[in-house]
């Protein structure tokens, strides 16, 4: 077995891939439009190997609504060397960073979190 993707619909694909894109260095390694189905699939990632986990943003063309973000999703997480320095270079560029690096409850793991432009949890750990 292996872990392929995490799933993510997106109210607006542009704005959501130029986040994943710009802000936390991911590249588009494909995009699919789905004309009967109206949507497309943007998946995005670190490699361009199709075994490394990626993150799929689906964009439903047709949806009006904001999508409950439901109280079962947590979060997803990405590792940074210097999580002091990213937060702050994402908090002068306007991403949101409402939970301030430092030290996790209970432990010593250096965290921090951001929200996406569709407010999903992006969990950032220091890497050690």
């Amino acid at each position: 077995m292996q872990y392929l993707h995490t799933m993510m619909r997106v109210r607006d694909q542009e704005k959501s891939i130029e986040f994943y894109t710009k802000y936390l260095g991911m590249k588009v390694i494909r995009q699919s439009e789905y004309a009967a189905g109206r949507f497309t699939n943007t998946f995005l990632g670190y490699s361009d190997d199709p075994k490394s986990p990626m993150l799929e943003l689906t964009y439903n063309w047709d949806q009006e609504e904001d999508y409950e973000l439901g109280d079962a999703w947590g979060h997803i997480a990405l590792g940074v060397e210097d999580i002091y320095k990213v937060c702050e270079e994402l908090e002068a560029a306007g991403v949101p960073v409402p939970r301030k690096p430092g030290p996790m409850k209970h432990g010593t793991t250096v965290i921090a979190f951001v929200r996406d432009p569709d407010n999903h949890s992006i969990e950032l750990i220091e890497a050690k």
